[in-house]
């Protein structure tokens, strides 16, 4: 059961690393141009080019770890070091996909289509990864 969740957890993990991968060596999939990638990814106020490329490879390899710590936390042996980070890495997703549904977010991510995507698909997205890291971690504490 652990290793069937901690998959669900690290595929979409791997994609959303692999998608920031792109874009960290200056791809604009799946938009046509800068701008239109900016305000669909990213959908800060006023944003005209993606952030640095050095934030998507940050994020990128941050996803990435996070994926395999999802796999590492299906090891039935017990690390106190393992345990921590699965409810860090709860405590993070968990944040980022609440934080979707907040005013003062909004506020600095107006942006169009991001807006309407962050709420439908990256908020749920980072919730279902939060509970899924939270499964995973208290499976292990018990």
């Amino acid at each position: 059961m652990t290793a069937g969740l901690a998959s669900l957890i690290f595929i979409p993990l791997l994609a959303i690393s692999m998608v920031h991968m792109l874009w960290a060596f200056g791809s604009t999939y799946p938009a046509k141009t800068q701008r239109d990638l900016a305000r669909t990814v990213a959908g800060f106020k006023d944003i005209e080019k993606m952030p640095p490329r050095l934030a998507s490879l940050a994020v990128s390899l941050a996803t990435l770890f996070a994926g395999l710590w999802a796999l590492a936390l299906t090891d039935p042996n017990t690390s106190l070091i393992l345990t921590s980070g699965g409810f860090v890495l709860t405590f993070l997703f968990l944040a980022r996909g609440l934080v979707s549904y907040t005013s003062w977010w909004r506020a600095l991510t107006p942006e169009q289509p991001f807006a309407s995507f962050d709420v439908k698909v990256y908020g749920p997205l980072c919730l279902f990864i939060a509970v899924g890291f939270g499964l995973l971690t208290v499976l292990r504490v018990t």
